[in-house]
């Protein structure tokens, strides 16, 4: 339990980092500037490493394709809901995404080896991949959607250098190729660069948020469907299959892991509520910390 608290604790430092920075230089950090480096520039470096590290196996497929399941039937469970429950075009968007696209790498990856060990990197990775090409397909669309029409949301979709990064590092995973050794330290560094960038990115748009800005509707809303919704059906959906206890463990994880820094991230590029979104980030994080440990000794198996 030590070590679950210390590997928190330092992901936690970068976001206060991003945090203090925002409140000492105010309007001479510009966030957007930071996010715009973030997603054009770096971000395909960390879908190129992350799709090309580990070679992609059966017990990988099987992990990656029952997270896609539960994902793409949580969006629709959660579309459907946001249509009774909130008004307005752009918190639709904002609930319909936000509570299912989860910190599975930042967070997830490294918990994963905290939790269960080692071993489990290969399915945190792999889902962490299913989770990227969610978020730059379904989540640029809706984040999007509160500004543009339908068209210009799927435009915008193939407008973002990460999804065709992504599309050739499968295509090189597949193929057998592998990363020359003199490359593999540069792509690392970028890749740890933008995870450090993106929890910087969080804390900076969470010392603009203001108590008065608080949605608190919203709020309760992604709430309950991050933290009892979706574990509760995500464990009815895995009650179905013969999945590996550790495949299941960390399924669950990746599951109920707190909002992505990138909701904020694509919320600001997309103007579709980022202060909000990054209180829900926020608010999801800080639950998180209590209802993990409530989380492995009820809904994980060991």
């Amino acid at each position: 339990m030590s070590n679950l608290i210390l590997s928190i604790s330092g992901i936690y430092l970068f976001i206060l980092l991003g945090y203090f920075g925002k409140l000492r230089f105010k309007d001479r950090l510009d966030e957007k500037s930071i996010v715009v480096i973030s997603i054009y520039l770096l971000q395909p470096l960390l879908v190129f490493w992350g799709l090309t590290k580990n070679p992609i196996d059966k017990n990988a497929i099987e992990a990656s394709t029952l997270f896609l399941l539960s994902s793409a039937t949580l969006l629709i469970i959660s579309w459907g809901l946001s249509k009774i429950f909130l008004d307005g075009v752009k918190e639709r968007s904002v609930a319909t995404v936000a509570g299912v696209i989860g910190n599975t790498g930042n967070l997830g990856i490294p918990l994963g080896i905290a939790l269960f060990g080692e071993q489990s990197i290969l399915y945190t990775s792999i889902i962490n991949m299913v989770n990227v090409f969610i978020v730059y397909t379904i989540g640029v669309y809706f984040y999007s959607r509160g500004n543009f029409s339908v068209i210009e949301s799927i435009k915008n979709i193939f407008r973002l250098p990460a999804i065709w990064f992504g599309t050739g590092a499968i295509l090189f995973n597949i193929s057998g190729l592998s990363i020359p050794n003199s490359l593999e330290l540069p792509l690392k560094m970028g890749a740890y660069a933008t995870m450090v960038l993106q929890l910087m990115i969080f804390g900076i748009y969470l010392a603009t948020v203001h108590s008065e800005k608080i949605n608190i509707k919203l709020s309760a809303y992604i709430v309950v469907f991050k933290f009892i919704i979706t574990p509760i059906f995500v464990y009815l959906l895995l009650s179905f299959f013969d999945t590996d206890i550790l495949v299941r463990n960390v399924l669950i994880l990746e599951t109920i892991v707190p909002l992505a820094v990138m909701n904020v991230n694509l919320a600001a590029l997309y103007d579709s509520l980022p202060k909000q979104v990054a209180f829900l980030t926020f608010i999801t994080s800080v639950i998180f910390l209590l209802y993990l440990f409530v989380a492995t000794n009820i809904l994980f198996v060991y």
